[in-house]
């Protein structure tokens, strides 16, 4: 059976925290015949299960999914983070989606947190529909809001109704285009509302709106256009149509406004998916990469007929086992199927598909290009793998899960929780590739690494609600490194001479520093069998098992070759052993000559601020010891690219939100290793000392 991809919309509700999104997507899954009970956020009953952790983070359907029918049309509800995070997680979610609706409030208008969520979907080219929530608010105030998309986001809002009443006064919106006004009464049900001729004293406003409207809307179409200018009347079918195509290619965002607690409005925001947010074949197309990531000019086609590929977007743990969520991109999906998992190279059958429907979820045989389902019990698998027909590997847009750059250990404060923590970890590894945890072998500690600050306080604190454990958290380490800047010349005779059979091995070698990025080469020139070959894996072994642990400060050792030159052996006492031995000997005995210098990790780090806060910021920059790479001004404010070292930016979002009363935004990522500074590198040494006596006592 073939579905029909032009009924399907896959979208997502964005909104900064306390915009409404929780209570907004409850509306829909209310009216869309989902729920038969409204939950109220504020009740603790809303049915997207409202854990303190969620009235933080915006909405939790119990899913990341669910699916829901207005008008005989599905809709695929995808949670977004409300909290960017600056990780993957956004991007994620982004990725999956085709359209969305973007909640804003009345009242606050248009926060820092909505810019940023904003700017992903703008950089991922996601349609959206606006949607002006809390009119029933104090201070509520439609056209503000319109006036903030318009300069801080720097979009073209496409008003479609207007409000009638405001505050405690709101009862209801004109439609535009039809010249209807839908009012609703004190009831709260959303499905008691009459329509009805536009207020007397709203008349021209409704006007000069709709006006504005269809001369923004017909740009899309050059002969509605000339049609328009020459006076015809254009039908509402074809402005429907011109609406479609501008809101698809971004160039305005059809914007409306209710109250979604007091069931107002809601209505013609789900028509407004239908009628202008894309079909699943109606956007751009997956590109396919190579395993190294590179485009291969192919996409997967939004086909059931072609090849079966999807992405797993997010993975989960409910009462049911792990659930698997996965966006079908191209082909279909059948259970019992086999399918392969690029990312491991392994195949796995698949058992059970569901679908998500707000608290239910519905067993199904089968999903197709265009659907977002759950699979149960994948093993090995985690978010961003791409999943295929063996017969037909892809890969879909490239996995890039940064390196972690900052740590942080922890351990459980009630005792023997340490199992229980494991297994906590062992899941949020699972959810999220880009964060790490490891045992120290020495202290014995648990390492949990990161992308930055942010990211590690959210893992402690979801530690701490959704899994129970309360941990004690160390100071945040950065993760350096050490390399050398000299070539050395070196030689070292391991021997030892006791009753019996002696051990001997003389290595004579080459240690310089290599490529950056190169990590650790090994090479042997020994030519006549003084080191005879069965023993050269032995040396390599040697030097590399060394390289762990720098000399100054016990950090990974990175970007060195080691050529075996020359070198003795004993045809008795000589052994593979004897010769690892001399290598890791030879590799502390050389590379305290050899220049040794600490490595700390820069950051590639993006800011924004409002224009007035710019001198500030930059001068608190520089003090950082970071270097402005670029500054644009957008009608928003000025970006600033600058380069800082890490170990400079702990605390930043505190002291940017300071300089800029609240309005700051920042984001970070990795860029490169480069040299520290003397003085810092000093510290570094001195700090790493400290920890060993530390843990010698």
């Amino acid at each position: 059976m073939m579905k029909d991809l032009a009924r399907y919309r896959n979208i997502g509700i964005f909104a900064h925290v306390d915009a409404g999104k929780t209570t907004t997507t409850e509306r829909i899954l209310k009216l869309t015949g989902k729920i038969h009970k409204l939950g109220e956020v504020h009740d603790g009953a809303a049915t997207t299960d409202f854990m303190e952790q969620e009235q933080e983070r915006g909405i939790t359907i119990q899913s990341a999914a669910t699916s829901c029918f207005w008008k005989d049309h599905q809709f695929n509800i995808i949670d977004t983070p409300g909290h960017v995070d600056f990780t993957i997680e956004v991007y994620r979610s982004l990725k999956v989606l085709d359209g969305g609706i973007g909640v804003f409030c009345a009242s606050g208008g248009v926060e820092p947190q909505s810019e940023t969520n904003w700017r992903y979907a703008n950089d991922s080219k996601v349609a959206r529909v606006i949607y002006v929530n809390k009119l029933d608010r104090t201070g509520a105030d439609f056209y503000s809001v319109v006036k903030q998309v318009k300069e801080i986001l720097a979009a073209t809002p496409l008003v479609m109704v207007l409000p009638i009443g405001l505050e405690t006064e709101f009862k209801g919106v004109v439609d535009l285009l039809t010249r209807k006004a839908w009012v609703w009464d004190d009831s709260g049900d959303p499905l008691n509302y009459t329509i009805e001729e536009v207020p007397a004293d709203m008349v021209d406003d409704v006007e000069i709106y709709r006006e504005q409207l269809i001369e923004t809307a017909v740009e899309q179409d050059e002969v509605l256009m000339e049609k328009y200018l020459e006076g015809e009347e254009i039908s509402v079918d074809d402005i429907k149509r011109c609406i479609r195509k501008g809101t698809r290619d971004l160039a305005f965002f059809p914007t409306y406004c209710g109250s979604s607690f007091k069931n107002k409005g809601v209505q013609l925001v789900l028509d407004a998916v239908v009628d202008y947010l894309p079909a699943p074949d109606e956007v751009n197309p997956q590109p396919i990469v190579d395993l190294e990531g590179n485009e291969t000019g192919t996409f997967a086609k939004v086909d059931p007929e072609e090849p079966f590929r999807a992405l797993a977007f997010k993975i989960m743990d409910d009462r049911y086992g792990a659930l698997t969520f996965t966006r079908v991109y191209s082909g279909k999906l059948e259970k019992g199927m086999t399918v392969l998992n690029t990312a491991t190279g392994k195949t796995e059958r698949v058992g059970r598909i569901v679908e998500m429907h707000a608290n239910d979820r519905i067993e199904v045989d089968s999903a197709q290009a265009g659907d977002i389902v759950a699979i149960v019990g994948m093993k090995n698998i985690q978010t961003g793998h791409t999943i295929c027909d063996p017969n037909h590997p892809a890969t879909l847009e490239p996995m890039v899960f940064p390196e972690p750059v900052i740590s942080i250990a922890i351990k459980p404060t009630q005792k023997g929780g340490n199992e229980k923590m494991g297994m906590a970890l062992s899941k949020m590894v699972q959810e999220d590739p880009s964060f790490y945890v490891e045992t120290d072998q020495e202290s014995g500690e648990t390492i949990i690494k990161g992308m930055g600050e942010l990211h590690l306080d959210i893992k402690v604190d979801i530690l701490k609600r959704t899994h129970g454990v309360e941990v004690e958290v160390g100071k945040p380490q950065v993760a350096y490194r050490e390399s050398i800047t000299k070539v050395i010349n070196d030689s070292y005779t391991h021997k030892k001479q006791s009753g019996g059979s002696g051990q001997f091995g003389r290595i004579d070698y080459t240690i310089e520093p290599g490529e950056t990025g190169s990590g650790f080469l090994f090479e042997s020139k020994v030519t006549g069998g003084n080191v005879p070959r069965e023993f050269w894996p032995a040396v390599n072994k040697g030097f590399e098992s060394s390289i762990d642990k720098g000399v100054l400060a016990g950090y990974p050792c990175v970007d060195l070759k080691v050529t075996l030159t020359d070198g003795a052996f004993h045809p008795v006492d000589s052994s593979a052993i004897a010769f690892e031995i001399a290598a890791r000997a030879g590799y502390r005995q050389s590379i305290p000559k050899a220049g040794p210098q600490i490595l700390e990790p820069i950051m590639n780090v993006d800011v924004f601020t409002p224009e007035d806060h710019i001198g500030d910021v930059i001068g608190d920059i520089n003090r950082r010891r970071g270097m402005i790479k670029s500054q644009n001004t957008t009608p928003m404010g000025v970006r600033i690219k600058a380069e800082a070292p890490l170990s400079e930016m702990f605390g930043y979002i505190g002291d940017l939100r300071t300089m800029t009363s609240g309005r700051g935004q920042f984001s970070m990522e990795f860029s490169h290793y480069a040299p520290c500074p003397r003085n810092i590198a000093e510290d570094v040494i001195k700090e790493a000392k400290e920890r060993e006596l530390a843990l010698a006592k």
